[in-house]
């Protein structure tokens, strides 16, 4: 089974009732274990409404949340010190140093987030 982590978009599109970020879910729920960054999680609380936090857990819930550790900050700082982009965001740089050291392709609707080599990514067209 292959690992997808999904980006903090892919999730609050999922959330609003995206169509496209709700049937890449669904066809990716069964042949992939699905997890996000806990990165992410941080983002979609920050914007959450208190009506919608019972549908926000219950989406996190689902998912394998992955906790940020040395390897993967380690990793982090290494994108964020060496790729030349000064819209490169530590936060983008922590997710995909979790999809880098998790092994999980990295699925996001904001590709140009993610210019790091040596990670695999789905762009996903919402």
């Amino acid at each position: 089974m292959s690992s997808l982590l999904l980006d903090t978009d892919i999730l609050i599109n999922l959330l609003r009732g995206n169509v496209a970020a709700r049937d890449f879910f669904a066809n990716n729920l069964e042949e992939n274990e699905l997890l996000c960054s806990v990165i992410s999680v941080a983002e979609i609380w920050v914007g959450m409404r208190p009506h919608e936090e019972l549908a926000t857990r219950r989406l996190v819930d689902a998912l394998k949340v992955i906790d940020i550790n040395r390897a993967i900050a380690m990793k982090a700082g290494n994108f964020k010190g060496t790729i030349k982009s000064h819209a490169l965001e530590l936060d983008d740089c922590l997710i995909a140093a979790t999809a880098f050291c998790t092994g999980a392709t990295l699925a996001t609707g904001n590709g140009k987030h993610y210019p790091m080599k040596d990670i695999s990514l789905i762009a996903v067209k919402m």
